[in-house]
């Protein structure tokens, strides 16, 4: 990456980028909304996205607590993550770096009391921590099954249980209101829509989706907001200190690759799709984790958060085709749904026809039978099915 490119893709640059603004909608942070510092826990920060998400914070002069893998991080290497400040002998950092294992509660625990002891509060607490296994469902093994689910979705379900007591008893010292607090988890496209090789990763994003969408019915009263964050195909864009050159991220991030077994093993395999997929990226994914981190600051400030926030037009648009494809299959098929006795048969269903207006005046309701074939208005007939993006 040279020099101008680097320019245009730093955290300071991307946050004064005028195009890179949420919907007004949400009240995003701005002169109507001046953001006000707040503290972010940031599980996963050694990853792709959560290193430009700890970049992007600290850059808005926010404090935060990065959180590491204690498997594979260290406390020194995670310095690199924060840039140096001019005055840093002088001024308190406001960066603090953590290693935890979100599949172990003690660790998420020591985390929450460390940043509490350390800032005296905590605002938003973002998971971008994330692993993945490529290869066909059959292939995988039931250690390599487990410890997804262990890690995406009871590592999500470890963070919210342990946190969700401070954000539900927070009140304002002013007006004694709920302060309530705000997650952000990293979801996937992978949580909307099937993926052949990634079949488990799926299957964990799925559960993660429903756990959010759930949880949000009961910690509304809380004023407790979360959203899923589901990014398609991020590039590391992140301008790299000398220190992170030197032991780059792996191209395929937190996913490990399965040998495929012989029924699974030709070059135009279904279950080979995924790791297809990412050998031929490589570094040309089309979506910015620079500039998706700096929408991620500004969703962690506005007023009214999206639940799902898509990032890139590949999540855009492979997310719509599924929701396309699942709305044409119920259309297809609905004529099979029955409401009652007596109202579906062989013939047709019959439809209670409300009075109407019509050219010679009003008219009493009347029974109608109505064959229901294909997709209804004349669209035409489909199939149900369609590639998912």
């Amino acid at each position: 990456m040279d020099n101008e490119a680097e320019a245009l893709d730093s955290p300071s640059s991307a946050s004064f980028n005028s195009k890179l603004l949420l919907p007004l909608s949400c009240d995003p942070p701005g002169p109507q909304n001046p953001p006000r510092q707040r503290v972010w826990v940031i599980f996963g920060a050694t990853g792709h996205m959560g290193r430009s998400v700890v970049k992007a914070a600290l850059a808005h002069s926010d404090l935060v607590t990065a959180v590491g893998r204690s498997l594979t991080d260290t406390l020194s290497s995670m310095q690199s993550i924060a840039p140096a400040s001019p005055n840093s002998s002088l001024e308190p950092s406001p960066y603090l770096p953590l290693l935890c294992d979100v599949r172990i509660r003690s660790t998420i625990d020591a985390v929450f009391k460390k940043s509490l002891n350390h800032w005296g509060r905590m605002d938003i607490i973002a998971n971008c921590s994330g692993y993945g296994v490529i290869g066909a469902c059959e292939d995988q093994d039931d250690f390599e099954i487990r410890n997804q689910f262990e890690t995406n979705f009871w590592g999500t379900l470890n963070i919210i249980q342990l946190s969700l007591p401070y954000f539900r008893e927070r009140t304002d010292a002013d007006s004694e209101r709920a302060c309530g607090g705000r997650y952000l988890i990293f979801s996937s496209t992978s949580g909307s829509l099937g993926v052949p090789g990634l079949g488990p990763f799926c299957a964990t994003k799925y559960a993660v989706e429903g756990l959010i969408e759930s949880m949000l019915y009961e910690t509304d009263a809380f004023n407790i907001r979360a959203t899923l964050v589901e990014p398609g195909h991020v590039r590391d864009d992140e301008p790299l200190s000398p220190l992170e050159k030197a032991s780059p991220l792996p191209t395929f991030g937190h996913f490990s690759i399965k040998p495929a077994s012989a029924p699974y093993a030709s070059s135009t395999s279904p279950a080979g799709h995924a790791k297809r997929m990412v050998q031929w990226l490589g570094a040309r994914q089309p979506t910015s984790a620079v500039k998706a981190a700096e929408l991620v600051w500004q969703l962690g400030h506005c007023s009214f958060p999206p639940l799902r926030l898509l990032l890139g037009s590949f999540a855009v648009e492979s997310v719509r085709d599924r929701l396309r494809c699942v709305t044409e299959e119920i259309e297809d098929w609905r004529f099979l749904s029955f409401k009652g006795d007596g109202e579906a048969d062989g013939a047709g269903i019959r439809e209670r026809r409300g009075s109407a207006k019509t050219e010679e005046g009003e008219g009493e309701g009347e029974d109608v039978d109505v064959k229901m074939e294909g997709v209804e208005d004349g669209e035409g007939e489909g199939d149900g099915e369609g590639e998912e993006g």
